[in-house]
């Protein structure tokens, strides 16, 4: 096989290293989830979806999950996504209000735009699994766990 590149492209570096290990690793990755996280919990509608959990805790859990993910090592130990949310009624609107808040955050972080798309499009990339279209397709992740549906504050 035989890959044709343009004038643009052969003139520039390639890098064959990991999204991770471009991004600058772990404390890239810290950085922009303490930020993003900052931001999460002081959002008044998004926040409620993390009442009781220790901000850190997430953070450091989402840290490993990206990390993972960018092809970095391999130390996450949690839930993967779907089990981890179907006790919570994320609509589209909630989805994207996150999504934008990750976005202002990798950009509060100095995160560079080519790279920034790529870990926007990794995140963009749950949210048909995560967002669901009734209350009714969620469940408690233990029998006495309730369905977590946060009103829009007004």
């Amino acid at each position: 096989m035989v890959t044709i590149l343009s004038p643009d492209q052969a003139s520039e570096p390639r890098d064959d290293r990991s999204l991770y290990d471009q991004l600058g690793g772990h404390p890239t990755l810290a950085r922009v989830h303490r930020i993003f996280y900052d931001a999460i919990y002081a959002h008044a509608w998004l926040r409620q979806f993390f009442d009781g959990i220790d901000q850190k805790v997430i953070e450091d859990q989402q840290t490993d999950f990206m990390a993972m993910a960018m092809g970095g090592p391999d130390r996450y130990c949690g839930k993967f996504p779907v089990p981890a949310h179907k006790h919570m009624f994320i609509t589209d609107e909630l989805f994207e209000v996150r999504h934008v808040l990750l976005e202002r955050s990798l950009g509060d972080a100095g995160v560079a735009e080519p790279l920034r798309s790529r870990w926007l499009k990794i995140d963009g990339a749950f949210k048909t699994r995560l967002v669901k279209k009734s209350v009714d397709t969620c469940e408690g992740r233990f029998k006495t766990d309730p369905v977590v549906v946060v009103p829009k504050p007004t």
